[in-house]
C-alpha cells in the first residue's frame, strides 16, 4: 500500500512502488493534489500544492500515473485560476477549500460547433478543424496531441465539452482536451520577431520597444510600479489575448486586478477586456508549490491560444517569488543551495520559460506569438542578485524601474538612462511611422544621456555656470521627461497614446527646440511662455485628433508654437 513516511511543509516523502517523475498523486485522505519531483529507490518525494495541515506518517497516497494537466477549450477566456488551474470564480466562500472539485471547464454551457474541414481530411495535432464563437472572439477548435489520421467523423451544432464532436481513427474528438504543462506544445518552425508589441505606452514603443514573440523583464525594488507597468500592458497592448499570472504577489493586488479587470472596455470590441483575458492568481499566502506550478499553468494556456494563430502577451508578476518557491521546496529537499539560496537549477528553469515565448508557425501554417513579460522583484533593488541576473541573460528587452521615479510621482518608472532594448525593429517603424521616428529616437535617447551629464555639472557649479544652448537642452530634456515619457495612467486619454500621437509629440518637442535655439527670449521668458503650456496639453488632446490626417496637425502644431513663442 503506498502510504506517507515524512512530512516536511509541503514536500511529502511516501512508499510509491513504479512511480514515475511528474506523476500526479493524490495524498491523504482529503486527497490533496502533489506531484512527484524526486524518486530515490522506493520512496517518492512529492510536492503538494495545498496545505498540508493534518496530513501524518501512514495516510494513503493514489497514484494517477499522469503528469500536471489542464484543460484547454472554450470557456477559458474571462475565468479565473489558481495555480493549478481550479477556477477560484466558481468558489462562493472566502476561504478555499483543499480539495475543490470544480472543473476548470463548465461541463455544462453548450457551444455552437462549426467544423471547417470536410470529413475524410488527413489531420494532425495542433491543426484547426472548426470554430466556436465566444463572446465577439472566434475560439479554435485544435486536435489534441499526440493524434494523427483521417478525419473519420465530424458534426455541426451544439455541443458541451463533454460530447463527441467527431471522430480521427478510434479517437474521440471533442471540444476541448488536456494538456502537460511542463512539456512545450509543437509547431513547425520558429520565425523572426518583426513586429513590435505596441503598448500604448510612449516610454516603452518610443525608447524601448518589445517584439511580439519576444521577452522582456521589468525588475525593481518594492513600490516602483512593476505590477503598474504590466496591468497597462495587459489593459491596452496590441495582444490578442492576454494571460495574467499573479505569482505570488500579495492579495491585495491581485484583489484590485479582480476587481479591475471586468469594468475595463476593450478598445478593440467595446465588451469588457476580461472577455479576452485569463487571468491566474496564486498570491503569496497560497500554497508555496501550487505558485511554482502557475507559470507553466500560463505559459501552456498561452501556447494554446497561439497555436490558434493569435498573438498572445503573458505577464508573470513575479518571476522572483516563483524562484522564493523554488527556493524554499529546494531547501525542504535538502539539495546542495546556489548563490544566495537559490537551487542550482535556477537558470535552467528560468530558461525553459523564457524559451517558450516566441513566434512559430503554427500546424494550421498560422503564424503564432507569445511576448513574456517577467517582473522580477530584487530584494532592495539590487539587480546584481541572481534572479535578475539570470533574467538579463535570457530578455532581450530591460526596463529597469526605479523606485525615486515612482517616490515623484513619475509613472511608467522606467529608469531611461539603466533600460534598453536589442530588438531590431527600425525598419518596422521606418516603413509604418516613417524614417523620422528612428532619427529622433536616437536624439532623444542622447538628448537624455547629455542631461544626465549636465546635471552632474549643474551639481558642482550651479545652472548659471552653463552656457544658454547647454540650459535649453535641460530645458529641452524637461519637456521630454514631464510631457513625453510620463503618463497618467489615471486619465482617460493619456493612459493610453497610439504611435501617431506618440509621433506628433516627440516631433513637437523637437521643433519647439530647435525654435528656442533661434529665438532671443532669457531663459525666465522661455520657462513661462505660453508655446511651453501648449506643449504639455497635446498628451491631454483626444487620441483621435492625431490618427486623423497627422500631417496637417503637426503644421498646426508647429504654428502654434511659433505664434505662441512670439507673445
Amino acid at each position: 500500500m503506498n502510504k506517507i513516511t515524512h512530512i516536511s511543509g509541503p514536500v511529502v516523502h511516501a512508499t510509491i512502488p513504479q512511480a514515475s517523475i511528474n506523476d500526479i498523486v493524490h495524498v491523504g485522505k482529503e486527497e490533496l493534489l502533489g506531484e512527484i519531483i524526486e524518486i530515490r529507490e522506493d520512496t517518492a518525494i512529492i510536492q503538494v500544492y495545498e496545505d498540508t495541515t493534518g496530513l501524518r506518517p501512514g495516510d494513503p497516497i493514489t497514484n494517477t500515473h499522469q503528469g500536471l494537466q489542464v484543460h484547454l477549450g472554450p470557456g477559458l477566456l474571462g475565468t479565473v485560476y489558481d495555480g493549478t488551474q481550479r477556477p477560484l470564480s466558481a468558489l462562493q466562500d472566502i476561504f478555499l477549500p483543499k480539495t475543490n472539485t470544480q472543473p476548470s471547464l463548465s461541463h455544462e454551457k453548450k457551444w455552437f460547433f462549426e467544423p471547417n474541414i470536410p470529413q475524410g481530411t488527413e489531420v494532425r495535432e495542433g491543426m484547426i478543424i472548426g470554430t466556436v464563437q465566444e463572446h465577439s472572439f472566434t475560439h479554435k477548435i485544435l486536435v489534441p496531441p499526440g493524434v494523427q489520421g483521417i478525419l473519420d467523423e465530424i458534426h455541426t451544432g451544439e455541443f458541451t465539452i463533454t460530447q463527441q464532436i467527431g471522430r480521427v481513427g478510434r479517437t474521440p474528438l471533442y471540444l476541448a482536451h488536456t494538456q502537460l504543462v511542463r512539456k512545450p506544445r509543437g509547431y513547425v518552425k520558429r520565425l523572426a520577431n518583426k513586429k513590435p508589441l505596441i503598448t500604448g505606452q510612449r516610454v516603452l514603443d518610443f525608447t524601448f520597444p518589445i517584439a511580439k514573440g519576444g521577452s522582456a523583464a521589468t525588475p525593481g525594488p518594492f513600490g516602483a510600479g512593476k505590477t503598474v507597468i504590466q496591468q497597462q500592458i495587459a489593459k491596452w497592448s496590441d495582444a490578442d489575448i492576454i494571460v495574467y499570472i499573479g505569482c505570488g504577489e500579495r492579495g491585495n493586488e491581485m484583489t484590485e486586478v479582480l476587481e479591475e479587470f471586468p469594468h475595463i472596455k476593450d478598445p478593440r470590441t467595446g465588451e469588457p477586456l476580461m472577455n479576452r483575458t485569463v487571468l491566474i492568481a496564486n498570491t503569496s499566502n497560497m500554497p508555496v508549490a501550487a505558485r511554482e506550478a502557475s507559470i507553466y499553468t500560463g505559459i501552456t494556456i498561452a501556447e494554446y491560444f497561439r497555436d490558434q494563430g493569435y498573438a498572445v502577451a503573458l505577464m508573470a508578476d513575479s518571476t522572483s517569488r516563483w524562484a522564493e518557491a523554488m527556493r524554499e521546496i529546494s531547501g525542504r529537499l535538502e539539495e546542495l543551495p546556489g548563490e544566495e539560496g537559490y537551487p542550482a537549477y535556477l537558470a535552467k528553469r528560468l530558461a525553459e520559460f523564457y524559451e517558450r515565448s516566441g513566434t512559430v508557425e503554427t500546424y494550421s501554417g498560422m503564424v503564432g506569438s507569445i511576448s513574456v513579460i517577467g517582473a522580477v522583484s530584487p530584494a532592495g533593488g539590487d539587480f546584481s542578485e541572481p534572479v535578475t541576473q539570470q533574467t538579463l541573460r535570457l530578455t532581450k528587452a530591460f526596463w529597469a524601474l526605479d523606485a525615486s521615479l515612482a517616490n515623484k510621482r513619475h509613472y511608467p518608472s522606467v529608469n531611461w538612462l539603466m533600460s534598453y532594448t536589442q530588438f531590431n525593429l527600425e525598419k518596422w517603424f521606418e516603413q509604418e511611422m516613417g524614417p523620422e521616428w528612428n532619427e529622433l529616437r536616437q536624439k532623444t535617447l542622447r538628448l537624455l544621456q547629455e542631461e544626465k551629464e549636465l546635471l552632474d555639472i549643474v551639481s558642482l557649479v550651479g545652472v548659471d555656470s552653463l552656457s544658454r544652448e547647454q540650459q535649453i537642452t535641460l530645458f529641452t530634456a524637461r519637456l521630454v521627461r514631464e510631457d513625453f515619457l510620463q503618463q497618467n495612467a489615471y486619465s482617460d486619454i493619456d493612459t493610453y497614446c497610439p504611435l501617431q500621437k506618440q509621433l506628433l509629440i516627440i516631433q513637437a518637442i523637437w521643433a519647439y527646440d530647435a525654435l528656442l535655439r533661434e529665438s532671443t527670449k532669457t531663459m525666465d521668458e522661455i520657462r513661462t511662455n505660453k508655446a511651453t503650456q501648449l506643449i504639455g496639453e497635446l498628451k491631454n488632446t483626444p487620441n483621435e485628433e492625431f490618427t486623423t490626417n497627422p500631417t496637417e496637425k503637426s503644421k498646426h502644431i508647429r504654428k502654434k508654437l511659433e505664434e505662441g513663442l512670439r507673445t
